[in-house]
């Protein structure tokens, strides 16, 4: 049900179930999934597309152009999965043309107040942002990375998955998968294997005594990444889930946080 006191573009494509409170505003290229529910005041512009399910809380803003200065009008987008919510104050933008014209959200994250995700993200699924995350541009977030309040991530940096990152942390190095990672910008480091979230998780104990031995290779043995690959490599027959580590190391662009 739209309410009659809600601004929705006739051109936009919403759902015959969805709710849309008071005051909310959809734009003309927006479409929304069956099953969202559009909290009062909530802006929803650009050329955005948002699944099934998802819940937009007040005064969060979706869709928005990029804080960029490259930015000129360029026919770019925001696409949007299933189960998400958006709380109070979240902004979240679309792409940009240099970055690959589209900002990516996937399913099921808990995205808290103040939360902001920049243009050209990737972000994947079961991600918590706690409050006051911000998001760089083009940063990739793999699935199940749970943030602390005030985090900040730099520009083009790639968060593993099942990564932790305590509160305040200001990061500006990729972060391997399965660990947790905490500091400022010049202090930032790792603090050892994320055990509590892997067990929540469900992962074995065989499983997790392996990835504390592949973290052991990769930080404690002085080895050169390539020479942790090749030892990482043996692994893979008895922990598939090692292959998280040797893809991150193969991959960074940024360099890994130590």
């Amino acid at each position: 049900m739209i309410d009659p006191r809600a601004v929705v573009a006739k051109e936009a494509k919403i759902a015959s179930n969805v709710e849309v409170e008071p005051y909310a505003i959809i734009g003309p290229n927006v479409e929304i999934g069956e099953g969202s529910w559009i909290g009062s005041h909530a802006v929803i512009e650009g050329r955005t597309k948002i699944g099934k399910n998802n819940k937009i809380f007040q005064f969060a803003s979706i869709g928005a152009i990029p804080q960029d200065k490259k930015y000129h009008g360029e026919d770019t987008s925001l696409e949007i999965g299933n189960g998400n919510v958006f709380r109070e104050f979240c902004t979240i933008h679309i792409g940009t043309e240099n970055g690959g014209g589209i900002t990516k959200i996937g399913n099921n994250n808990l995205i808290m107040n103040y939360v902001h995700i920049a243009h050209d993200c990737i972000i994947g699924n079961e991600i918590v942002f706690s409050n006051n995350a911000s998001l760089a541009g083009h940063v990739i977030v793999d699935d199940y990375v749970i943030f602390g309040g005030f985090a900040k991530v730099a520009q083009f940096t790639r968060l593993g998955a099942y990564s932790f990152l305590v509160a305040n942390i200001d990061l500006g190095k990729d972060v391997l998968p399965y660990v947790i990672a905490g500091g400022s910008l010049d202090t930032a480091k790792l603090y050892g294997l994320n055990i509590i979230g892997l067990r929540r998780h469900n992962f074995p104990e065989k499983t997790i005594q392996k990835l504390k031995d592949a973290y052991n290779i990769i930080l404690r043995k002085g080895l050169t990444v390539e020479q942790a690959i090749t030892e990482l490599e043996t692994m893979i027959p008895d922990c598939k889930e090692v292959q998280l580590f040797i893809d991150m190391l193969k991959q960074s662009e940024r360099g890994i946080l130590r």
